[in-house]
């Protein structure tokens, strides 16, 4: 009984607990119903608002398209009544033309019947004139007994003979004249392309002396049994040279690019401290990277500085390489510019192209500087150099002719040919002292003189070419060109000069008799 009792209590309490949930939901669905109605209201509005302000807009565009268009009507009315103005304005003025047409058409035929009758007398005196000159040329050709015609003829020979004679003379003194003044017209070209050219003079050598802090870094250098400077001159291609200098390293190499990496290469070493044969390989290789981008900057400079353009990167490379290389003395890069400057002005005073006579000058000794060395002379290699890389065939033939070795074709050629000499006969240009010149011009010709057979030997072109006599009973043609080439390769072998040396054998056969 318990448990009925138990039971029905149960589930008169769930009962009880349906009802209170169910008049909650019905509370709440109130609520939410309210609540949805306010918020249709609210957009309700806000609909109505967005619609009044859509018309108001639609009103305003509409209203400010009829203005527009009102506008245009009154600016169309505008230009018409103008345009009606103009066309009354020049229907008043072509009405008045047209009377003044009138007005001169009346008196162009008074002036043109005026013009008949002139004409009518003029045609009646003409005929007088030529009836009357007619009889005077009969009354003359009796008196001479020669007829119009042949004394016209004679009268135009002696006349023909005369202008010949004087055009004869006036020829010959014009060209007594430009005798008289070609030389000196040269020399104001040439002295006053000198002048307008100041320059300063390098120095370059075969040595470069590296300052250093202290004498304690030379061991450093030198390293453990010589390991650090074996390696560095491997590296770099270039003579350390290591003595009781204080404070000062030599650097000693023909190549003046390989002097200048050795030389920055040391001073990053020194200044690293950290100084063994793979950290000295390392530095090298950045150090050569270094001058080949700042070869590139040299020969862009260069060509921005002069003006010229459109050289090819391989000439620009070449062109900033001018800056490690010297010749007697005289830096490359700077000869070459000072006889571009000098070619700019002779041509311009000439009358010819400067800029092409510029580029010709800076690209003229380019054959001194290319990475591999034929054997070849500089202005024909520089020649090659220029028509491999596209330049015009004026400035080749120039750059391949300023030592005579090609033919001039152009007038470019000698102008290059004199702007050269100068730059290197200009006192101080070029440091080779007199008595080291004498010395190996005399060790040039007792070389030649020490082969049997030779006569006589001469120097000559600055030392750039050397003449041999042999006796033609003592040497044949096959000897002679064997003669040739043993001289050149002992002088090859054996001396130490600039350029090139050009060597020459002349053989000659004489026969002589005496008539007693």
């Amino acid at each position: 009984m318990e448990f009925v009792y138990a039971l029905i209590g149960l589930i008169v309490g769930s009962a009880g607990m349906f009802g209170i949930r169910q008049a909650a939901f019905k509370k709440k669905s109130i609520s939410i119903i309210a609540d949805a109605e306010m918020i249709a209201e609210r957009k309700k509005e806000e609909k109505i608002l967005e619609a009044k302000e859509r018309f108001l807009s639609l009103k305003a565009e509409h209203e400010n398209r009829v203005n527009e268009r009102n506008n245009q009507i009154i600016q169309s009315e505008n230009r018409a009544k103008q345009k009606e103005l103009a066309l009354n304005q020049r229907k008043e003025e072509l009405q008045k033309r047209q009377r003044e047409l009138e007005i001169s058409k009346k008196e162009a035929d008074t002036i043109k019947n005026n013009l008949t009758a002139q004409l009518a007398l003029v045609e009646k005196k003409n005929t007088d004139l030529e009836r009357m000159h007619k009889e005077q040329v009969d009354k003359l050709e009796s008196v001479a007994g020669l007829s119009a015609e042949d004394a016209k003829n004679e009268l135009i020979e002696s006349l023909k003979n005369e202008a010949k004679s004087e055009a004869m003379s006036y020829i010959n003194e014009i060209m007594d004249e430009a005798k008289m003044t070609a030389n000196k017209e040269a020399k104001r070209v040439v002295l006053q392309t000198i002048q307008r050219v100041a320059t300063e003079t390098a120095v370059e050598n075969a040595v470069t002396v590296f300052h250093i802090e202290s004498d304690e870094i030379k061991g450093r250098i030198i390293g453990r049994e010589g390991r650090n400077i074996r390696a560095l001159e491997a590296a770099t291609g270039v003579e350390i040279i290591v003595d009781d200098t204080p404070e000062a390293i030599i650097l000693s190499a023909f190549d003046p690019v390989r002097r200048e990496i050795a030389r920055l290469a040391l001073h990053k070493l020194i200044t690293d401290g950290r100084i063994h044969p793979a950290r000295i390989e390392e530095i090298v290789q950045k150090t050569q990277k270094q001058i080949e981008e700042e070869i590139i900057e040299v020969g862009k400079r260069t060509a921005i500085d002069l003006g010229i353009h459109g050289l090819h990167p391989e000439i620009i490379r070449l062109i900033g390489k001018m800056k490690y290389r010297s010749s007697y003395g005289q830096n490359l890069l700077q000869h070459s510019r000072e006889v571009a400057n000098l070619c700019a002005i002779m041509a311009s005073e000439l009358g010819l192209n400067p800029k092409a006579a510029k580029r010709a000058g800076l690209l003229h000794d380019i054959g001194k500087v290319p990475d591999d060395e034929p054997e070849l002379p500089h202005a024909i290699l520089g020649m090659k150099i220029a028509e491999k890389y596209k330049e015009i065939p004026e400035i080749c033939n120039a750059i391949g002719a300023h030592h005579d070795e090609v033919e001039m074709t152009s007038m470019l050629a000698p102008i290059v040919q004199v702007c050269d000499a100068i730059s290197g006969a200009r006192p101080g240009a070029r440091r080779e002292v007199v008595e080291s010149y004498i010395k190996r011009l005399k060790d040039l010709e007792n070389l030649a003189l020490s082969y049997p057979g030779v006569l006589k030997t001469y120097a000559i072109q600055a030392g750039r070419e050397l003449r041999v006599i042999v006796g033609s009973e003592k040497i044949n043609d096959e000897d002679a060109e064997k003669l040739s080439f043993d001289i050149a390769k002992k002088i090859q072998d054996e001396m130490t000069y600039p350029g090139q040396i050009k060597v020459t054998v002349i053989r000659e056969t004489r026969a002589v008799n005496y008539a007693k």
